[in-house]
């Protein structure tokens, strides 16, 4: 009996990429100054894994490099979608960054420094 561990990779690859992208974009967002050089840099990696994927003949990292490119690709794309966020009010604005104090500035602003994933459950 063979053992096909292909499912397991992609379950974990999965996993792990879309965890470690979500912890990533929110620290990224908060604290970067300007977003177009993380925005860069996850296109490039996301990329160079997808090449990667393409070329390595062991089908295991092969999945598992496709599956996290592809997440840090779509990680960039969320780091946009995440300032919009802020400037909405969904996600805590970092004061102390001169792109959020600008939007927290702006009169009618919706944005808060708020956290609500740091409040006491039913409040």
């Amino acid at each position: 009996m063979n053992i096909n561990f292909l499912g397991l990779i992609a379950a974990s690859s999965a996993f792990l990429g879309i965890w470690l992208g979500h912890v990533s974009v929110r620290v990224i967002e908060r604290n970067a100054k300007t977003l177009w050089q993380p925005i860069v840099i996850a296109i490039a990696l996301g990329l160079a894994l997808e090449t990667f994927s393409l070329f390595t003949n062991y089908q295991l990292l092969s999945t598992a490099f496709g599956i996290i490119g592809i997440t840090v690709i779509w990680d960039a794309f969320e780091l946009v979608r995440q300032e919009k966020r802020v400037e909405k009010g969904h996600a805590p604005a970092n004061p102390s960054n001169p792109r959020h104090a600008r939007i927290l500035a702006e009169p009618g602003s919706q944005a808060t420094t708020v956290d609500l994933l740091k409040r006491e459950p039913g409040r």
